[in-house]
């Protein structure tokens, strides 16, 4: 969902302030995690979660683990088959949740207490 729709987020135009640009629908409820509906916990980004944890397919023949941590503002790549991706195309891969992810954050928080100031997330790859 994030790399589907980073087009539509990196066309659309920010406000004076950096923020107003278009993200996708449903990321209110991810942040919120009122989604999937199995599994919701109703525990908010920030305020509850430090860190999640998601799958990221590949060309749809390779799956890749990342840990998004929020409090280090910094995202760990896991991959079992290290030669399957080369670091540009790792780099790619990453780039719409280094940008969204950080921008969502900025978006939804309630108030300036819980509000992370928005900038580039930096990532890594678990090496062997």
């Amino acid at each position: 969902m994030w790399r589907e729709k980073y087009g539509d987020f990196k066309s659309s135009t920010p406000d004076h302030n950096g923020l107003g640009r278009r993200l996708h629908g449903g990321s209110w409820d991810l942040y919120a995690c009122i989604v999937p509906t199995f599994c919701a916990s109703n525990k908010i980004w920030v305020v509850d979660v430090d860190d999640i944890y998601a799958h990221v397919n590949f060309r749809n023949d390779h799956w890749i683990v990342i840990w998004i941590s929020i409090p280090k503002r910094h995202i760990v790549v896991w991959d079992s088959i290290e030669k399957h991706i080369s670091p540009a195309e790792l780099d790619e891969v990453i780039e719409p949740f280094l940008t969204m992810v950080p921008y969502l954050l900025v978006e939804c928080a309630s108030s300036n207490e819980v509000r992370i100031k928005y900038t580039h997330w930096s990532h890594s790859r678990m090496r062997e």
